[in-house]
């Protein structure tokens, strides 16, 4: 029985954790077309991009339709920062 719950249980989780946002630190790449893939991988939805500060911000949108801003470094595709858009 035991099993059968922690089984249920894993299968369960999975739908959510592949939407789960990118994380600073994660690799989306510097180009729009990697880092659109990327980011659209990780649950950050039809991102636009725009140069901000030296970086390049992506404004996009999550499964709940909350919108997010995702900093990337242009030198390594790097997620620096990510805050919600007001």
């Amino acid at each position: 029985m035991k099993l059968v719950y922690l089984t249920a249980l894993v299968f369960s989780a999975v739908p959510f954790s592949a939407m789960a946002m990118p994380a600073v630190g994660d690799l989306v790449g510097s180009n729009p077309e990697d880092a659109t893939a990327a980011l659209e991988e990780s649950g950050c939805m039809s991102p636009r991009f725009e140069a901000e500060d030296g970086k390049i911000e992506a404004k996009c949108k999550d499964a709940d339709g909350k919108k997010w801003e995702v900093y990337i470094a242009p030198n390594t595709g790097l997620v620096t920062e990510i805050k919600a858009d007001d």
